[in-house]
C-alpha cells in the first residue's frame, strides 16, 4: 500500500559504490547493484537514515514522497532469507561477520592463520549475534525473540575485562552511548522490542559516570510505554570494571 512518508534517496552521481552504507542498514534495504547503492525494496526502508552518516560522499538523503509502507514482517522474512543464504555458504578460513543480521554459536569463531593466541586456547567469545549496536538492531531481529538482554554502555565493553565470562554468557547484547546517541530513538526502539519480542529479562550495565545514567532511564521508559513487566537488573561498574552497585527490580 502506498503512503506519503520518509524514505532514503540515493544520488547516483555522488555514489561511488563503496558500500559503506550497507552495514548500517539493519533492515538490509541497501545493497550494491551495478556498482551503485540501491534501495532493494521500498517496504524494507524505515526512512530513519541510520545509513546516511556512513556515506563519505553525501550521496544519501531522506526525502518525503509516496512509497510503499514500511513492513516489519517483510523485513524479518527478508533478513531470515539472507541468513539462510549466508549459512549455506562454505565457511571461510577467517573473515569478518556478515553485513547483515547474523546469529552464531559461541564456538564458531575461526582462528586466522598466524593467530597464536587463538591457537593457544585463548578465552572464547560469548557473543552470539551481529550487529550489537542499539541503533543497528531492528526490533524484528530473530535473535531478540525470548531473549535475556544485556544493555551495555559502549565504554563498559572496554572497562569490564571479564565481560565474556561474567556478563555476556546467555544474553543478547545491545550496546550504545546515551550521551552521544539519540535517546528518543533508543526509547522507541526498546519500546517496540518489549512489545513484540517477549523479552525474558534485561540487565543494564552502565559506567560510574553521570552521562551513563540515561541508559537505565531509557530502558525503564520503554518498558512503561510498552506496558511490559520485565525483570530488570541495573549494574554500575567503575572505570576498571569493578561492580560498584547492583540492583534488581
Amino acid at each position: 500500500m502506498k503512503t506519503t512518508r520518509k524514505i532514503i534517496e540515493i544520488d547516483d552521481e555522488l555514489c561511488d559504490g563503496c558500500g559503506q552504507c550497507v552495514p548500517s542498514c539493519a533492515e538490509g534495504a541497501l545493497q550494491i547493484v551495478g556498482g551503485k547503492a540501491r534501495v532493494v525494496s521500498e517496504n524494507l526502508c524505515d526512512g530513519l537514515g541510520a545509513c546516511m552518516g556512513e556515506c563519505p560522499n553525501g550521496a544519501l538523503k531522506i526525502i518525503e514522497r509516496e512509497a510503499d509502507e514500511f513492513d516489519e514482517d517483510a523485513v524479518e522474512q527478508y533478513l531470515e532469507t539472507l541468513h539462510e543464504k549466508e549459512t549455506e555458504k562454505p565457511a571461510m578460513a577467517c573473515g569478518c561477520p556478515s553485513q547483515q543480521i547474523r546469529s552464531f554459536t559461541t564456538d564458531s569463531a575461526c582462528a586466522c592463520l598466524g593467530d597464536e593466541s587463538v591457537a593457544a586456547g585463548a578465552p572464547k567469545s560469548a557473543l552470539t549475534h551481529w550487529p550489537v549496536q542499539i541503533r543497528l538492531i531492528p526490533p524484528t531481529a530473530p535473535f531478540l525473540k525470548n531473549a535475556d538482554l544485556l544493555v551495555l554502555a559502549d565504554c563498559g565493553a572496554v572497562a569490564a575485562a571479564d565481560l565474556h565470562s561474567r556478563l555476556l554468557p546467555g544474553k543478547v547484547v545491545m550496546m550504545g552511548c546515551p550521551k552521544f546517541d539519540d535517546i528518543e530513538e533508543y526509547t522507541a526502539r526498546f519500546r517496540e522490542i518489549f512489545t513484540k519480542a517477549a523479552i525474558h529479562s534485561v540487565t543494564v550495565v552502565s559506567m560510574e559516570v553521570p552521562c551513563c545514567a540515561g541508559l537505565a532511564w531509557v530502558v525503564k521508559k520503554a518498558m512503561e510505554a510498552a506496558n511490559a513487566d520485565i525483570p530488570l537488573t541495573e549494574i554500575i561498574i567503575s572505570g576498571q570494571g569493578r561492580i560498584v552497585s547492583e540492583k534488581k527490580s
